[in-house]
């Protein structure tokens, strides 16, 4: 068989041979390693290498640790299963409920219109209104959904401003030479297409002016091309960088709650306030960086972008603010529903922040200790939307005899909320929580850390920047929420080992899985993007390779101020002694029994 012919068949059946053959390739573990950690170690490696290759749905995969881990002895079946819904699983699913119900009533394109209203038209400033508006609506709604809704808005406030893409794109590919001069299609500029219409016989003067204004339109066309692609690669980066600042925002915030209170249990210090207070700082720090950044690359910070000039880019602008107002008009005035939206939705994110902030006292001090969680407080909220009315509410209704008797309709329906809640992303953090409990349980996170001794030389202000370099590497080859899945329990116990609290290296972590900006295919956001076809991954990889090492030094910066006070990473806490002593502790006691029998 032609040896091109059989690699495009084994490329086709690919996801079928990893399926078959992955299991066999890692039987050897089961020999080499002790043998309880040896099965726990051959499930995380399978499911691992399901989850960055996809050969099974990743919720698929998730469900894997419910028939193997009791089958293969690792943890019983009563054990596994509660792990995929534990209160993290609910506190996200009010977190998604939520946003199905902003989006049934169109609030986020209020907000999303309203701020580019008053962010300008200029490129720079349009820019970053993108960037704010997308990394605001990503700390509630999805990243593919906040992705999904503003690139539309962007694409025809461009059109718009520059006109035609395709007739932009053929613009770039001509030069000043004569043979590109009789190419060159100026749908634009009018007047200049009727210069080149004239006859063959011009003075040379004349030949000179026009392949001025040629190299001039294609210098124009290539600026008004790099700023259309720094529109379209600003709104994922953004929702992503914005989905870090809340722990509802993305699913790796989550699985570090739900694994920090499998590890150690006596952990507290993570909620929903106190990880905003740490985490918002942060996603401005480097959204401003990352504005600063893709607005330089694409246009310039320059008088061009962001001071007025009296040119053609005038009436452009001018059409361009005439999108943004016409469309913000078409909204008409605030609905009940969506003014109703939008107090539970404030009322949503001011009780989950002020129930226990740790910086000041919260309202969780009025219930029993321990009782209410945020996963509490985000249930009560959503159940609310299932039977607060959509329509205002009128006592003359029931004195009105000619008055409709139709059923009133809630602010959202269940079959909506079946619509558009992921429930696969539910069971992934149930994997995840599933994986994290059989490590623990079998030994394999000890006997991890056991190799990992080598480790304890290297700084731990170092150590932060390089979890955070490897994890965002990692991630942009596979889901961020598999990745920290994979490495967040190996890195609570590199840190038990090296006697460094455990949230100093876990949190830079879990902040790293979502900075994934290299690769069409690191997340779902930047996937859409690509999609449009108006960006190369050389763009995104350009881009994106300045962006990580931001997010990256961002990230030790917090950790390194603000973070150390905020969650005492300068001390070594109790929370963690157990976990690193218990071998220990019962050694001791061992021994001071066989003396006393002595």
């Amino acid at each position: 068989m032609d040896p091109a012919k059989f690699s495009r068949k084994l490329w086709s059946a690919r996801k079928q041979l990893i399926l078959m053959l992955a299991p066999l390739l890692l039987l050897p573990l089961l020999f080499v390693v002790p043998p309880k950690e040896g099965k726990c170690l051959y499930v995380v490696l399978l499911m691992a290498v399901y989850w960055c290759t996809e050969a099974l749905p990743l919720a698929v995969t998730a469900m894997l640790p419910v028939c193997l881990f009791p089958t293969m002895g690792i943890l019983p079946s009563k054990k596994v299963c509660p792990q995929y819904f534990l209160e993290t699983n609910f506190l996200f699913l009010s977190g998604l409920v939520m946003a199905s119900a902003i989006e049934e009533w169109g609030l986020h394109r209020r907000i999303a219109l309203r701020v580019l209203k008053i962010v300008g038209v200029k490129p720079a400033w349009l820019i970053l209104g993108m960037m704010i508006t997308s990394s605001f609506l990503s700390m509630w709604l999805s990243n593919t959904a906040t992705t999904a809704m503003m690139l539309p808005i962007a694409n025809a406030i461009l059109e718009s401003l520059f006109g035609n893409l395709e007739t932009l794109k053929e613009n770039c590919k001509h030069r000043s030479d004569p043979e590109g001069d009789s190419q060159v299609k100026m749908h634009v500029l009018p007047c200049e297409k009727q210069m080149l219409t004239t006859e063959n016989n011009r003075p040379d003067w004349t030949d000179r002016s026009e392949r001025k204004t040629l190299d001039k339109v294609r210098r124009e066309a290539e600026y008004q091309m790099k700023v259309w692609k720094g529109f379209l690669i600003c709104i994922p980066y953004a929702a992503s960088i914005g989905g870090t600042a809340t722990l509802t925002g993305t699913a790796p915030n989550l699985i570090l709650v739900g694994q920090l209170k499998s590890y150690f249990p006596e952990c507290d210090l993570i909620n929903f306030g106190s990880w905003f207070v740490f985490a918002f700082p942060l996603m401005l720090l480097f959204l401003i960086l990352g504005w600063i950044w893709i607005a330089f690359l694409y246009g310039g910070l320059n008088t061009r972008l962001c001071i007025s000039k009296h040119d053609e880019r005038e009436a452009a602008e001018a059409k361009a603010r005439a999108v943004i107002d016409e469309d913000y008009k078409k909204l008409g005035p605030i609905k009940f529903a969506e003014g109703s939206i939008a107090f539970f939705f404030i009322i949503f994110a001011i009780l989950l922040f002020t129930r226990d902030p740790k910086f000041v006292t919260g309202w969780s001090v009025f219930f029993t200790k321990g009782y209410v969680s945020d996963a509490v407080t985000g249930v009560i909220i959503i159940s609310i939307l299932f039977f607060f009315p959509s329509q205002r509410p009128s006592l003359l209704w029931w004195f009105d005899s000619r008055a409709s008797n139709a059923p009133y309709v809630p602010l959202l329906s269940w079959r909506k909320a079946q619509e558009c809640v992921p429930w696969n992303i539910i069971l992934l953090l149930g994997g995840g929580f599933a994986m994290a409990k059989g490590c623990e349980e079998s030994g394999l996170a000890v006997w991890i850390g056991n190799h990992l001794q080598p480790l304890a030389q290297v700084p731990p202000a170092v150590a932060v920047i390089l979890i955070t370099a490897f994890i965002a590497c990692f991630t942009e080859f596979a889901s961020n929420t598999a990745t920290i899945i994979i490495f967040l329990p190996v890195i609570a116990e590199l840190a038990i080992r090296v006697k460094v609290n455990p949230l100093y290296f876990m949190i830079p972590a879990t902040i790293g899985c979502s900075y994934a900006f290299m690769l069409p295919v690191s997340t779902p956001p930047n996937s859409i993007a690509f999609a449009s076809g108006h960006l190369m991954v050389k763009d995104m990889v350009k881009t994106g390779f300045v962006m990580n090492i931001l997010g990256i030094l961002c990230v030790s910066l917090a950790m390194n101020t603000w973070g150390i006070h905020m969650f005492n990473l300068h001390i070594y806490p109790d929370w963690a002694r157990p976990l690193n002593d218990s071998s220990a502790t019962v050694a001791t006691h061992t021994i001071a029994a066989m003396n006393m029998t002595g």
